[in-house]
């Protein structure tokens, strides 16, 4: 009984990792430019293929095929930036909202299909993957599971500290108060919104290899990331980083054991009562504000 608990409570910390890296690129994107990315599922998806591409079609180290998915995801955030959102960044911020996530979903679907017109619809396999566990007493611990665990420590860690302790975090944190107040400051405002898509962009594609390293790469294989980082964003209160994570943790843990418990149907569930019992005790979300906006 205790190694089933232990094998479940496993599951839902690698599925919380997996959560949080779709997770913070979503929320730090809207948190500082109130955008919702749509095509955050095809820069993970993108990940996961340029690692594969460079792993299996280059033959270079698995290292190196990391490196390559989190340089293509910067690389696709800064063109979304160029291509779509300095053009629309110049219409009220309604306008924004609604406009860019209308283009981002037009984007995402181009580029879902781009990759499958170029990799075919066949699943194929992440080579960035561990064999073997680690035993030890009744805990079996799978080497792919923390490696999973541990890079997204890593990528959590390393975004916080730099929000938290470098002119970029703060010029993000200020941006995302008042963009008007951030640029009379003195704030490059348009950098900072170029920078945070790149940041979003390279994280999504590091979860993108985390995820198709557990699974299989496909077309569609943002989606399902996708729609459980909006789940998270919704319960935490959107634009809320240590929320969001806290939350993905939680709500994988919830998961896998009402899974464990209920089978694997009520998974999915048991989130979406989350979120309706949340947006009706708290709109804002659990650890969002709610804003007064004057009409």
């Amino acid at each position: 009984m205790v190694d089933i608990l232990l094998s479940v409570l496993v599951a839902g910390l690698t599925s919380g990792a997996l959560y949080a890296l779709a997770t913070i690129g979503l929320s730090l994107v809207w948190g500082s430019m109130g955008m919702l990315n749509m095509a955050h599922a095809a820069l993970l998806t993108l990940g996961g293929y340029a690692a594969f591409s460079v792993v299996s079609s280059l033959g270079l180290p698995p290292a190196l095929g990391l490196a390559a998915a989190i340089v293509a995801g910067g690389i696709a955030g800064a063109a979304l930036y160029f291509l779509l959102v300095r053009f629309l960044l110049k219409a009220g911020k309604a306008e924004f909202e609604s406009n860019v996530m209308i283009a981002t979903v037009g984007v995402g679907i181009a580029l879902e299909n781009a990759i499958l017109m170029i990799y075919g619809g066949q699943p194929l396999k992440q080579p960035l993957s561990l064999s073997g566990s680690l035993r030890w007493g009744a805990l079996n611990m799978p080497y792919q599971n923390m490696l999973i665990i541990v890079v997204s420590l890593v990528a959590m860690g390393v975004i916080a500290l730099a929000l938290n302790h470098t002119r970029l975090g703060r010029a993000i944190r200020a941006t995302a108060q008042n963009r008007d107040a951030a640029r009379l400051m003195g704030v490059a405002v348009d950098r900072v919104y170029l920078l945070v898509l790149m940041i979003s962009g390279a994280v999504a594609a590091l979860c993108g290899v985390m995820v198709s390293s557990m699974t299989q790469l496909s077309p569609p294989l943002g989606n399902d990331p996708m729609l459980k980082a909006f789940i998270m964003c919704v319960i935490a209160g959107l634009g809320n980083l240590p929320g969001a994570v806290a939350a993905s943790f939680g709500l994988a843990l919830l998961e896998a054991f009402v899974q464990y418990a209920a089978g694997a149907r009520w998974g999915f569930p048991s989130l979406l009562f989350v979120v309706i019992a949340v947006l009706i005790w708290r709109p804002s979300g659990l650890f969002g504000r709610a804003q007064i906006r004057r009409l």
